[in-house]
C-alpha cells in the first residue's frame, strides 16, 4: 500500500492535486506518530495495559521497545492510510478518458465540407483546455482557408491578371496588362515567356488526368484543365493561374516536363535537377535543359530570399508591386533565372552529387551547395495569391481575448502579409498602436536601444506590469500590439558577449506582457519552437496552446502544453502529433470556452470532493483511538472500509465528473469572461483545498460526536449487553461505528448533491441509488447468516440500530449539522461575494421566470413561456429586461 502510495505521489508531483497530497501523506505520518507516541504514554501507567481484546504474547511483551514502536508506527499507518485517495486516480483516469468522448461527439464541432470531426489523441490534458493563458497560432491553413487563388503575376513591371473586368463583368480567360506599357517588347516578351515558362517548370506538382483515352489530344485542342496535385496549394494555384493565362503544365513523363505554350505547341524540357524547396532557404530550384539544348537554372521563393540573390532585372518596380500586394494581405513569391553554361552546369552537378552521397551532415553539405549554386539571379517578376481567412476566426480571436487568453500569430510570410491578416481577424484593432521590432529597426539603431525604447513605450501608459497580465483586451490603457521578424528574434536569442542573454529576454517578455496581441513574421519552423519555450519557461509558468495545421507548426505544436493540429490541406502531420485534432480554427472557440471549462470545474471538483470525502470517512478512526486505548481497533465493519470508495460513493462522483454544466454551454460561448473565473488554477488553490478540509474534519467531528453523545449513559443487561438509559438502544462496537458510516455516506453523498446544477436522470438514478444500494447491502450484510464466514460481526447489528426510533432522529439531525454551514457559506458567499459564474446563473433563472419578447436574454432558449408571465404590464417586463442585462454585463474579474 505504502510502495502504491509514494510511486503515485511521484509520478504526478508537479500537479497540484499531488501538492494537496503530499500535505495528506503528512497528515498520515502526523496522525500514526501521534498516535504511537500517545499509546506508550497511556501504558505506561502499571495498571493499564492493552485491552483485554487485545492482549500480547509474552515473546511481544519481551520485543525490543523501539522495535514494538515502530510496528505500532506502521499499524497506525494501515489503520488511517484511507485519507490518502488513491483510488482518486482510478477515477480521474476513467473520467478524463470517459470525458474525451463529449468532445468527439459535439456535432456543432463537426465540419461537412471536410466530414470530420475533432480528434482526441491524449485525454490527460483535457482539464489544461480550460487553462490556457497564451494561444500560439499559424497564419496560412489555420487563420486561412489555405484554399490558394492565383490573382495576379507582375514580369518586368507589367501586371498580368488572369481576367478581365468589362462594365462589371468578369471575362475569363483574358489577360489584363496595365502599369508601365500596354504590352512589353523586345527583350520584354523574351522574359515574359521565361516568367511562364519558370512557373510552369519549378514545382513538384503532379498532373491526374480522368480521361486516359484521348489522352495528350484532347488537352492540346480543348485546353481542358488538368487536375494538379501538390503538397502545397501554392504550387497548384500558380500552375492554374499560369494555365489561365496561356501556359498548361501538362506532365513529367521520363523525366522530360511538358508545357503547352499559347501557340499550342508542346514544349519538352529535360530535367535535370531539384532543389528543393525548406523553411530556410525558403526557396526553390530547378535546372531543366529545353530542346536547342540550354541549360536554365530557374527559382521562386520568399523576396527576403531571392532580391539579395539578384543582379539584374527590375528590382525597384517589382520590390514596389511585391510590397503592395503584401500590404492588401495577398501571399506573395518572386521568380528568377540564370542560364548556365556546359561546364558550369557539370561543376554544379559534380558538388551536388558529392553532397548526396556524404556520409555525414548530408544536410548541411547539400544547403552550402545550394547557397553556390543560387546566386547571380535575373529577376523575371512575382506573383500574387489570395488565401481567404477564414470563416469565424475574427469572432474565435476576439473570444479569446475577451476571455483573458493572449494571442500570437508565427507565421512565415513577409510581415506587411501577416500584418493584413492580423488586421482581418481582429487581433489587431484600430485603435491598436503597432510597435516594431524588425531588422529595419535594428539596423536604424541598437537592438539594446531598440528593445529600451519599446520598453519605455508601453512602461510610460501602463506603469510596470500595472496591466492585467492575463487580459488579452484594455478598455482603459493604450493598447498595444508587436511585430517581431525572425532576425531579430534570433539576435534576442543570441547570447551577448559577455555571456548574459537573459537581459535581452526579460526585457523582451516584459514588452510582450504588456502588448495585447504579438505578431511573429518569418519565422522558421525551429523559431516558433523557441517563442513557444521562451514563455513557457518565463517566470509565470504559464499554460500555452499551439495550433497548426501542417508539418512546419509539428515543433510548435510539441513544444507547447497543448498542441492542436488542424485537419486540413497540407497533409496530417500537424494532427498526428497533437494532442487534439480540430477541422476548423473557429472550433477552437468552443473548444476552450466550452470543454475546457467545463473540464477543469468537474476535475477540480472532482479532487477536492474526494480529498473531502476521505476526511470525513477516517477521522473518526483518529478519534475513536482516544476512546479504545490507542489499541489499532476498527471503527467500521471490514466490508464498509473495502466498499466506501469502490461503491458507495464512487458512481455519483464520477458521473459529476462526466456531466456537471454549471451553466449552459450557449452562456459560456455567449460570455467568455467567464473563462477568467476558472483562470490560473482558481478551484484548486490552497484557500479552495483548506476549506475542503476543515469542512470534512467539521464534519468528521459531528458524526463521531454526535453518535458518542447519542450513547452516553450506557447500563448492563441481565443478557450482559450495554443499553443506553436515554433511548433505550442495544449499544455496541459495531453498532456505534455502523451509526457513524450511516451518517458518513448519507452526508457525502447530499453533499454532492448540492452541488450539483445540471440534473438529469442520470444523476437521480447514481445519487439516490448508491444510498438505496447502501441501505439494501448493510440490511443483506448484517440480516443472513452468510455459510463462507467464519464469524459476522456485524449480524443484525444494522437492523437492530434502525428499530429504534432516537437512532432515525439522531441520523438526520446530524446529516442537517453537517450540512448546514456548508449551506450557509453558499447563500452568503453568493450573496455578497457573488464570482461572475454566479451572476449569470441568478441571471439565467431570473429570466427564465420572467421571460418575454422583449427581453433580450431571448436567446437563452428557455424551454417555455408561461401565460403569467406574458400577462405581466410592459413596465414589470421592461425592468426584468433591465435587470438581466446589467446581471448579465458585471463581470467579476
Amino acid at each position: 500500500m505504502l510502495m502504491e502510495i509514494f510511486s503515485c505521489l511521484f509520478f504526478f508531483f508537479f500537479r497540484s492535486m499531488n501538492v494537496f497530497l503530499i500535505v495528506y501523506l503528512c497528515i498520515l505520518i502526523s496522525k500514526a506518530l501521534i498516535n504511537t507516541v500517545l499509546k506508550y504514554v497511556w501504558q505506561s501507567e502499571p495498571f493499564r495495559d492493552e485491552p483485554w481484546y487485545n492482549q500480547k504474547t509474552e515473546p511481544e511483551r519481551k520485543r525490543n521497545l523501539f522495535l514494538r514502536a515502530f510496528t505500532d508506527f506502521l499499524a497506525f499507518m494501515v489503520l488511517f492510510n484511507y485519507i490518502i485517495p488513491v483510488s482518486m486516480y482510478v477515477t480521474v483516469e476513467m473520467q478524463k478518458f470517459l470525458g474525451s468522448y463529449f468532445l468527439t461527439w459535439d456535432e456543432e464541432m463537426f465540419d461537412e465540407d471536410t466530414g470530420e470531426g475533432p480528434l482526441v489523441n491524449t485525454s490527460d490534458l483535457n482539464e489544461e483546455l480550460g487553462q490556457i493563458e497564451y494561444v500560439f497560432t499559424d497564419k496560412t491553413g489555420t487563420l486561412t482557408e489555405n484554399n490558394m487563388e492565383f490573382v495576379e503575376c507582375c514580369i518586368e513591371g507589367h501586371v498580368y491578371v488572369p481576367h478581365v473586368i468589362c462594365n462589371g463583368q468578369i471575362l475569363h480567360d483574358c489577360t489584363g496588362i496595365d502599369m508601365i506599357d500596354s504590352s512589353p517588347g523586345g527583350s520584354g516578351k523574351e522574359r515574359e515567356d521565361l516568367f511562364f515558362r519558370a512557373l510552369c517548370l519549378c514545382h513538384t506538382v503532379q498532373v491526374k488526368d480522368d480521361d486516359s483515352v484521348d489522352g495528350l489530344k484532347k488537352n492540346q485542342l480543348s485546353r481542358r484543365s488538368c487536375i494538379y496535385i501538390s503538397s502545397s496549394p501554392d504550387e497548384v494555384a500558380l500552375v492554374e493561374g499560369i494555365q489561365r493565362l496561356g501556359y498548361t503544365y501538362l506532365r513529367l513523363k521520363d523525366n522530360f516536363m511538358e508545357i503547352l505554350n499559347r501557340e499550342n505547341n508542346i514544349e519538352k524540357f529535360e530535367l535535370l535537377e531539384v532543389l528543393s524547396f525548406d523553411s530556410v532557404r525558403r526557396r526553390m530550384s530547378v535546372i531543366v535543359r529545353s530542346s536547342t539544348g540550354d541549360i536554365f537554372l530557374f527559382c521562386k521563393g520568399a523576396d527576403s530570399s531571392i532580391f539579395p540573390r539578384v543582379k539584374e532585372g527590375k528590382i525597384d518596380q517589382i520590390r514596389s508591386r511585391v510590397e503592395r500586394n503584401a500590404v492588401e494581405g495577398l501571399r506573395t513569391l518572386c521568380v528568377a533565372y540564370k542560364k548556365l553554361t556546359a561546364e558550369e552546369y557539370s561543376n554544379a552537378q559534380k558538388l551536388l552529387q558529392n553532397a548526396k552521397l556524404a556520409l555525414q551532415d548530408r544536410e548541411k553539405k547539400l544547403a552550402e551547395v545550394y547557397e553556390k549554386i543560387e546566386r547571380d539571379f535575373i529577376l523575371l517578376g512575382a506573383t500574387a495569391v489570395e488565401d481567404r481567412l477564414q470563416e469565424k476566426a475574427a469572432d474565435t480571436i476576439e473570444a479569446l481575448q475577451k476571455a483573458g487568453i493572449k494571442v500570437w500569430v508565427l507565421t512565415g510570410d513577409k510581415m506587411e502579409t501577416a500584418a493584413a491578416t492580423c488586421y482581418a481577424c481582429k487581433l489587431f484593432r484600430r485603435n491598436t498602436q503597432i510597435l516594431e521590432l524588425t531588422t529595419k529597426k535594428i539596423e536604424e539603431q541598437s537592438l539594446h536601444d531598440v528593445l529600451f525604447d519599446l520598453s519605455k513605450t508601453v512602461l510610460r501608459h501602463n506603469g510596470s506590469l500595472t496591466r492585467d497580465t492575463f487580459s488579452g483586451l484594455s478598455t482603459d490603457m493604450q493598447d498595444y500590439g508587436l511585430i517581431i521578424d525572425g532576425a531579430a528574434l534570433s539576435l534576442i536569442m543570441k547570447p551577448r558577449q559577455d555571456g548574459s542573454s537573459g537581459n535581452y529576454r526579460e526585457l523582451f517578455l516584459e514588452i510582450c506582457r504588456n502588448c495585447s496581441a504579438v505578431l511573429c513574421c518569418r519565422m522558421a519552423p525551429l523559431q516558433k519552437a523557441q517563442i513557444v519555450k521562451l514563455i513557457k519557461l518565463s517566470k509565470e509558468h504559464p499554460i500555452t496552446l499551439a495550433i497548426g495545421d501542417g508539418a512546419n507548426d509539428v515543433s510548435m505544436i510539441l513544444e507547447a502544453h497543448v498542441g492542436i493540429g488542424i485537419i486540413g490541406k497540407e497533409g496530417r502531420q500537424a494532427a498526428r502529433n497533437s494532442d487534439y485534432a480540430i477541422p476548423k480554427f473557429k472550433h477552437l472557440k468552443k473548444m476552450l470556452l466550452v470543454h475546457g471549462h467545463f473540464y477543469y470545474v468537474r476535475i477540480s471538483e472532482l479532487v477536492q470532493y474526494f480529498f473531502y470525502k476521505n476526511v470525513c470517512f477516517i477521522f473518526p478512526q483518529f478519534l475513536y483511538q482516544f476512546f479504545c486505548g490507542f489499541s489499532q481497533q476498527t471503527l467500521y465493519d471490514t466490508a464498509y472500509l473495502t466498499l466506501y470508495n469502490i461503491s458507495f460513493t464512487s458512481l455519483p462522483i464520477l458521473l459529476y465528473g462526466l456531466m456537471e454544466q454549471h451553466v449552459s454551454a450557449d452562456t459560456l460561448k455567449r460570455e467568455p469572461s467567464l473563462y477568467r473565473d476558472v483562470a490560473k488554477n482558481a478551484l484548486l488553490r490552497w484557500r479552495a483545498f483548506i476549506y475542503w478540509t476543515f469542512l470534512g474534519v467539521f464534519d468528521a467531528v459531528v458524526f463521531f460526536f454526535g453518535a458518542y453523545f447519542l450513547f452516553d449513559n450506557t447500563i448492563v443487561t441481565s443478557n450482559g449487553q450495554l443499553m443506553t438509559t436515554s433511548t433505550h438502544m442495544m449499544f455496541g462496537n459495531w453498532t456505534f461505528g455502523t451509526l457513524v458510516f450511516t451518517v458518513l455516506v448519507f452526508t457525502v453523498t447530499l453533499k454532492l448533491a448540492l452541488d450539483t446544477h445540471y440534473w438529469t436522470w442520470i444523476n437521480h438514478f447514481m445519487i439516490w441509488g448508491s444510498l438505496v444500494f447502501y441501505i439494501v447491502f448493510s440490511l443483506l450484510w448484517g440480516g443472513i447468516i452468510w455459510p463462507f464466514l467464519n464469524y459476522q460481526r456485524m449480524y443484525y447489528v444494522f437492523m437492530q440500530m434502525l428499530s429504534s426510533g432516537p437512532a432515525w432522529l439522531g441520523i438526520i439531525l446530524l446529516i442537517t449539522v453537517s450540512l448546514l454551514p456548508d449551506v450557509l457559506k453558499k447563500v452568503l458567499c453568493r450573496q455578497l461575494w457573488p464570482t461572475a459564474t454566479e451572476r449569470i446563473q441568478n441571471a439565467s433563472r431570473h429570466c427564465r421566470e420572467h421571460i418575454s419578447e422583449f427581453t433580450p436574454l431571448a436567446c437563452l432558449k428557455s424551454p417555455r413561456y408561461r401565460s403569467s408571465d406574458c400577462s405581466n404590464s410592459p413596465a414589470r417586463r421592461t425592468n426584468w429586461c433591465f435587470l438581466c442585462a446589467n446581471l448579465l454585463s458585471r463581470n467579476t474579474l
